[in-house]
């Protein structure tokens, strides 16, 4: 039961995250960008990245939901709250990878 409470939380959070995010208090909540210079800020496709962004952790969400729901059905509940974990974590350093690669400064 715990295990769906979290997953609950969590996902709230993170769709929380693509709904609130926008152009006008990305110098708030987007690390890195708020440290940007002005002429930085200009010349970055801040647009274009807010859609990467809220994209990437709505599927991070969906996604992190099936598996644990699959691997509930399949496993023990240790097991679930492992493949919950990974599959919340792995992604993330790939989300790094790419945005950088994408959206360079």
């Amino acid at each position: 039961m715990q295990l769906v409470v979290i997953l609950i939380g969590t996902n709230i959070f993170l769709i929380l995250i693509t709904q609130f995010v926008n152009k006008n208090n990305a110098d708030l909540l987007l690390s890195g960008y708020n440290t940007m210079s002005k002429s930085e800020k200009e010349n970055f496709k801040l647009e274009e990245y807010l859609v990467y962004f809220k994209k990437f952790f709505f599927q991070l969400a969906l996604y992190s939901s099936l598996a644990t729901i699959i691997s509930y059905v399949l496993f023990d509940e240790l097991t679930t709250t492992i493949v919950y974990a990974l599959t919340v974590c792995l992604p993330l350093p790939l989300f790094i990878y790419n945005s950088n690669k994408k959206f360079k400064k």
